[in-house]
């Protein structure tokens, strides 16, 4: 395939789903770094096998999963012409975003209360770890949330018809990407002791 031809909004858009991938592996890669050095140092001798992550943490994992089906829903709404409820899909998405952020902070408050700090005398390597790659991740949500508003704002102003919804489809795929990511790295920490 010849990545020259095409009109320019062809061309604008593969290059805009590139770079989006582009920017996804290399997340990928980083986040492939952390985990395998939580694998390399979990076989230090003060390594604490027996601590179990904080409940707010799954709790947290079922809303940024039903976030990604409500961006699913706005998405398919824009398609089919139907503006509005795309709109009140993406809101909800925002709304769900900003109540994953606040369960995890709450499941560091969890951590906190149990004696856990990210650094200090009490704190171990497996909670650092878990407290870097939740806390690197919650950044990344927020920059998802700052593309969602984007989204929602080019909506506001009526940018995207059933013609022509890229950016919405560009934003729903980092979305998904990160909410996959988050419960790959739930189900890393939970079983990888």
């Amino acid at each position: 395939m010849d990545l020259t031809q095409g009109t320019e909004e062809e061309k604008n858009a593969r290059a805009k789903k590139m770079m989006l991938w582009f920017g996804i592996v290399s997340l990928l890669m980083g986040f492939a770094g952390w985990t395998s050095a939580y694998i390399v140092s979990s076989s230090r001798e003060d390594w604490s096998s027996d601590v179990a992550l904080p409940q707010f943490f799954i709790y947290s994992t079922i809303v940024i999963i039903i976030s990604s089906f409500c961006y699913m829903l706005a998405k398919n709404a824009i398609k089919e012409g139907q503006s509005s409820k795309g709109t009140l899909w993406l809101w909800i998405t925002f709304a769900l975003g900003i109540v994953f952020i606040v369960l995890q902070f709450s499941g560091f408050s969890e951590m906190v209360a149990q004696g856990y700090y990210f650094t200090g005398p009490t704190s171990s390597i497996k909670m650092s770890y878990v407290f870097l790659i939740a806390m690197v991740h919650i950044v990344h949500v927020v920059a998802g949330m700052i593309s969602l508003l984007v989204v929602l704002y080019n909506q506001s102003k009526g940018k995207y018809s059933k013609a022509n919804y890229l950016g919405v489809t560009l934003g729903a795929t980092f979305w998904h990407f990160l909410d996959l990511l988050w419960v790959y790295l739930v189900i890393f920490m939970t079983f990888v002791k």
